[in-house]
């Protein structure tokens, strides 16, 4: 039990367990022979290991976290900044989103630089975005401006 303290896995702890239960075993005469001792423990001891397993899961479990994978499902609706005048019929246009400057595209009109848009999707390596009116802006950002 000692090397729990080196290895806090629980493991340890269950397996010293398990030998605390066969040494009673054994105190009372109902086993003798070393090999069923050793099956005995060996027994105990894969039977505590599942049978604690899901009361350790549930006090003891790791942090988790999720995450969506499709970086564009993030990315909708997202209010970002045009970085350079964008248009609806080039690909020069761009925004910036987590710090990164994107080619971005408007499905109609043109967006001069400076101005919120809203990105709607992505067609391969360019963001298609839309202009975001006074109205649409969330609360936030009608504060900092």
């Amino acid at each position: 039990m000692a090397l729990e303290m080196v290895l806090p896995s629980g493991l340890s702890l269950i397996l010293g367990f398990s030998g605390l239960i066969v040494g009673l075993i054994r105190f009372f005469g109902l086993l003798n022979d070393p090999l069923t001792a050793s099956l005995a423990w060996i027994g105990i001891s894969m039977v505590l290991t599942v049978g604690a397993l899901p009361f350790i899961k549930k006090f003891f479990g790791g942090e988790t976290s999720y995450k969506y994978a499709d970086e564009d499902y993030e990315a909708m609706d997202q209010i970002v900044e045009a970085v350079e005048d964008i248009n609806d019929v080039t690909n020069e246009g761009r925004i910036r989103y987590q710090g990164i400057s994107w080619q971005a595209r408007t499905l109609e009109g043109n967006v001069p630089a400076g101005t919120k848009v809203r990105i709607k999707y992505r067609d391969n390596t360019t963001w298609i975005v839309e202009p975001v009116d006074a109205i649409d802006q969330p609360q936030q950002e009608r504060i900092k401006e």
